[in-house]
C-alpha cells in the first residue's frame, strides 16, 4: 500500500465516523477499520493535515502563570521534522526505544511526532516516577535513549544503562545533551524506510493497581488509527478546541491529548496548573472557547465544588469522563448547571475506547454506554466461559479490533492468560441490558463476597459519593467472624468536613437508606487513599491492610455496632 493509499484509507474511516457522529446504529453497523499495511501516522496523516490546514492551531498550552504558547499545524509539522532530523544525528534509529519523561510542554508533542517519523519506539513515562521505577523501565524496556526535562535528570544518576541522555530546559546537566539544539536542524524530513503498520510504536507500563506493571505493546496502527474509536466517543470534529485533563506518561494522555483530537483535525488545549485550581480551569474553558472536554472523575468531583454556573460554556458541546466510573450525582449537578450531560466511556491501556455513551444518543443512568464502532464486545460468564448478560468484559478475537495491543511484552504466560478461549479478557465485570447498554460492576479482583452475597465496590462507592461530605471513597471487604466479611469504606472527606463519630454515623445511615440490607456498609475509616502514580485507587493495598491483624481501631475508624 502506498503512502497515498494509506492516507486515503485512514481518511475514509475517519470521515465516515465524523459523518455519522450522532447516528450510532449506522456507525456501529457499517464502520470498518482501515486496512493498513504501510502507515506512518505522523507522515501520512499529521503532515498531510498540516499541508491542508497550515494556519489552524494544533496545540495551545496555557499556564496559570499567564503563559500562553500556541503552534499551528504547519509549525508543529516543521518542528517535529527538525526534532526528527536532530535525533537521527544523535544516533536514534528505526526501532530504537526512547523513554520520554516530560510534562505538558510543547517539546513533548514535537518528540512524539518526531519519534513516529523516525520509526522509533516510545516508552512514555510519568514525571512522578521514582528512580526505582525508572530502573525497571530502562531495563525491561531495553531503553536506548532518554528524553526528560532538566529538573528530572538527577533521577537517572543511579539508573544504569548505556543510553543517550537528552534534557529539555535551561541549564543542561553535565553529561546530557540540550534539546535546544534541535532548532538548528532542517525543517524537511525524509524517512529512511517504509513504516509497516504492524511495526512497534509504543510501549506502556501499566499503572500496576494490583501487581508489578505489565508492559503493553502497540503498533503504528493500533493506537494512531485505533483511536478513531476514541474520537467518535468524545465527538471531536474538525476545528474543535479539545481540552483533556490527564498527565503525560499514561495512555489516556495519548488517547485524548494526541491521537483522537489530531485524528479529527482539532486543536489540543492544555491547561498547566502547578496546583489544581477549579476556578482557573472553568475560566479557561470560556476564554479558550473549548468545544469538547474530557476529565477523570476526580476532577469532575472537584469542579462541582466550584461555581459551575459562572463558567462561560457557550462553545462547549461535549463533556466526557474516563478512568473510573463517574457517580450519577456529579453528572446531575453538571447537567443542571451547563445543560450538558457528561458521557461515560470505557477503555484500557491495552486498547483504545471500547465502550461509550456516544453523542446524540439516549443515556441510561449508571450505564457506561454501548460497544463503540469496530469493537466486538461480549460479556463472558466466568463459570461457563460463554457470552451472557453478566460477566467479564471481553473482546472477540475472531474479529480482532485494530486498537487492541499486540501483547504483554516479555510475559508470554500473562499474554496467553489474557487471550484465553478466543477472547481478550479485560479483567472488568459488567452487566448488559436488552438494549445493549453496559453497566460497570468492578474489577474481577475487586468484587468480593459478604454474607454469601457478591458485592461490587463501585456500586457502594457511588452511593457514598452522593453524600455531601464525601470527596472520594473506596470499599473493600473487612474480615468478620460471623459474616466472613463485611463492606468497609475508606473515605476522604470534602474540605468543609471534619472526621467525627457523628459524621461516621451520618454517612453510614445515609448509605443504609439507599442500599439493600445484605450489602450495606458496616465499617468506615477516614483516611487518605493509596493510589498509583496515574491516580487509580490501589484497593489491593486496602484489602491487604484489612487482612493484617491490628491491635484495636484507629481514632478515625468506626464500626456500625459502635454507633448504635
Amino acid at each position: 500500500m502506498s503512502d497515498a493509499a494509506s492516507t486515503a484509507a485512514f481518511r475514509a474511516a475517519r470521515d465516515f465516523l465524523i459523518q455519522h457522529r450522532d447516528d450510532y446504529a449506522t456507525a456501529r453497523r457499517d464502520f470498518s477499520w482501515p486496512e493498513l499495511t504501510e502507515f506512518n501516522w505522523a507522515l501520512d496523516w499529521f503532515d498531510v493535515l498540516a499541508a491542508e490546514n497550515p494556519d489552524r492551531v494544533a496545540l495551545r498550552v496555557v499556564g496559570d502563570d499567564g503563559s500562553d504558547e500556541a503552534l499551528t499545524y504547519a509549525q508543529m509539522s516543521a518542528r517535529s521534522s527538525q526534532a526528527a532530523n536532530w535525533l537521527r544525528g544523535l544516533g536514534v534509529r528505526r526501532g530504537d526505544r526512547i523513554l520520554l519523561m516530560l510534562g505538558n510542554v510543547v517539546p513533548l508533542w514535537e518528540v512524539m511526532l518526531a519519534a513516529i517519523k523516525l520509526g522509533a519506539v516510545i516508552i512514555p513515562a510519568s514525571t512522578l516516577l521514582a528512580p526505582a521505577d525508572l530502573v525497571d523501565r530502562v531495563e525491561r524496556g531495553e531503553t536506548r535513549h532518554v528524553i526528560t526535562d532538566t529538573g528530572q535528570a538527577p533521577k537517572f544518576a543511579g539508573v544504569p544503562g548505556d543510553y543517550t541522555r537528552i534534557a529539555v530546559g535551561d541549564e543542561t546537566p553535565e553529561g546530557w545533551t540540550s534539546y535546544a539544539g534541535s532548532r538548528d536542524a532542517p525543517e524537511t524530513f525524509e524517512a529512511d524506510a517504509v513504516t509497516k503498520a504492524g511495526d512497534p510504536l509504543l510501549m506502556y507500563f501499566t499503572s500496576g493497581t494490583t501487581s508489578k506493571p505489565k508492559l503493553v505493546g502497540h503498533t503504528h496502527a493500533s493506537y494512531p488509527a485505533g483511536h478513531l474509536s476514541t474520537m467518535y466517543w468524545i465527538g471531536i470534529q474538525p476545528g474543535d478546541v479539545h481540552l483533556n485533563i490527564s498527565s503525560p506518561g499514561w495512555a489516556k494522555h495519548a488517547w485524548s491529548n494526541l491521537f483522537a483530537p489530531w485524528n479529527a483535525g482539532a486543536t489540543i488545549l492544555i491547561v498547566n496548573q502547578g496546583r489544581f485550581n477549579a476556578a482557573h480551569l472553568l475560566k479557561t474553558i470560556g476564554d479558550c472557547r473549548v468545544s469538547t472536554f474530557c476529565a477523570p472523575p476526580t476532577v469532575w468531583r472537584m469542579l462541582i465544588q466550584a461555581d459551575l454556573s459562572g463558567a462561560d460554556t457557550s462553545k462547549l458541546r461535549e463533556c466526557v469522563a474516563a478512568g473510573e466510573p463517574l457517580n450519577p450525582e456529579v453528572i446531575e449537578q453538571v447537567s443542571r448547571a451547563w445543560n450538558i450531560t457528561i458521557r461515560d466511556g470505557f477503555g484500557q491501556t491495552e486498547t483504545t475506547a471500547q465502550i461509550g455513551n456516544t453523542p446524540g444518543q439516549e443515556l441510561k443512568p449508571g450505564s457506561m454506554g454501548r460497544p463503540l464502532p469496530g469493537y466486538p464486545v461480549v460479556l463472558v460468564e466466568p463459570v461457563s466461559g460463554q457470552p451472557g448478560t453478566d460477566g467479564e468484559i471481553c473482546l472477540d478475537l475472531s474479529d480482532k479490533p485494530l486498537g487492541l495491543m499486540t501483547a504483554y511484552l516479555g510475559d508470554p504466560d500473562k499474554d496467553a492468560e489474557a487471550k484465553r478461549g478466543g477472547y481478550y479478557h479485560t479483567g472488568d465485570v459488567a452487566t448488559v441490558d436488552d438494549d445493549g447498554y453496559i453497566t460497570y460492576v468492578g474489577r474481577t479482583d475487586d468484587v468480593f463476597k459478604a454474607s454469601d452475597y457478591r458485592i461490587s465496590p463501585f456500586e457502594l462507592e457511588s452511593v457514598l459519593l452522593e453524600h455531601e461530605s464525601v470527596a472520594e471513597a473506596a470499599v473493600v471487604p473487612s474480615p468478620d467472624p460471623v459474616r466472613l466479611a463485611v463492606p468497609k469504606a475508606y473515605v476522604v472527606l470534602a474540605a468543609s468536613a471534619t472526621p467525627s463519630r457523628e459524621l461516621a454515623a451520618d454517612i453510614l445511615g445515609f448509605c443504609r437508606e439507599r442500599v439493600a440490607a445484605y450489602k450495606r456498609i458496616r465499617r468506615i475509616e477516614f483516611a487518605d487513599l493509596p493510589k498509583t502514580v496515574s491516580g487509580k485507587i490501589r484497593r489491593v493495598e486496602l484489602r491487604a491492610q484489612e487482612d493484617t491483624p491490628r491491635d484495636g481501631r484507629g481514632t478515625t475508624e468506626f464500626w456500625e455496632e459502635d454507633l448504635k
